[in-house]
């Protein structure tokens, strides 16, 4: 799975720089990857607040994420900084969680669908072990985006990706997860709904770390969005039991 998100990561590199002249219109008009929510080619800020419920406790994280579109908007720069408050049996106090940084970029894209890679990195830099993985982590992804319905209102976007660390504590267990996700996202008036389902399989865990999530969104100015996001884990080795998220979306 590691070795096939790679590769194809780097054969898509060319077909895009071959393609990259016929890209810069289609960018300026509605397409998969230009949707608010998974808008690429705008400065983005986004903020939110996410609750997990788990079988130790719970933890409530906000989080800060910026995205910016680099030269010509082929390429994507995120960071995520995230503050985390844990209510566990063991653990009851806020600090910073690790800070991650991705890169993301689109090499096949048409007014109807388009392809986008990522790779991300996720640093050992939580104040306290309990508000990250413990480990240095690498997680290559491919995104397919396609408009179902002619009105470009029905949006799914599909996922592949690798999670997996290569440096950080002993103490910690080793990341190596895969994952396959979709999404769909009907868009109405201001207004959007979608649906997700995420299959994650553990390979040091062996089990499934499922989940799933609906979402409600509203657009209140051409650049400013909310949206809320309850979800649910499932799999024998699910992550957490239930999760409740709120976010505020600001384009630029």
């Amino acid at each position: 799975m590691k070795k096939l998100l790679l590769c194809l990561s780097f054969l898509l590199i060319p077909i895009g720089i071959v393609k990259a002249q016929d890209k810069n219109s289609i960018r300026n008009e509605k397409n998969p990857f230009s949707e608010a929510r998974f808008s690429y080619f705008k400065e983005t800020l986004l903020l939110f607040n996410e609750y997990l419920d788990t079988k130790n406790g719970s933890f409530n994280t906000t989080n800060l994420r910026l995205l910016k579109p680099i030269g010509n908007r082929a390429w994507t720069l995120r960071v995520d900084l995230p503050l985390v408050s844990a209510n566990t049996n063991a653990t009851n106090k806020t600090g910073l969680g690790d800070l991650s940084i991705a890169t993301s970029f689109i090499p096949i894209l048409t007014q109807k669908s388009g392809i986008a890679t990522r790779i991300k990195l996720t640093t050992n830099s939580a104040i306290d072990p309990k508000f990250g993985q413990g480990k240095w982590i690498v997680a290559p992804a491919i995104f397919y985006g396609r408009f179902i319905d002619q009105n470009k209102k029905l949006l799914l976007i599909a996922d592949a990706e690798y999670q997996y660390s290569f440096a950080g504590s002993d103490n910690r267990a080793t990341v190596s997860i895969a994952v396959l996700e979709s999404t769909f996202v009907y868009s109405f008036s201001k207004n959007w709904m979608s649906s997700n389902v995420a299959f994650r399989y553990n390979e040091v865990r062996k089990g499934f770390q499922n989940s799933t999530f609906i979402e409600f969104g509203r657009k209140f100015t051409p650049s400013s969005l909310f949206y809320i996001h309850p979800s649910a884990a499932f799999g024998k080795q699910k992550a957490y039991n239930y999760g409740f998220e709120l976010g505020l979306v600001i384009l630029f």
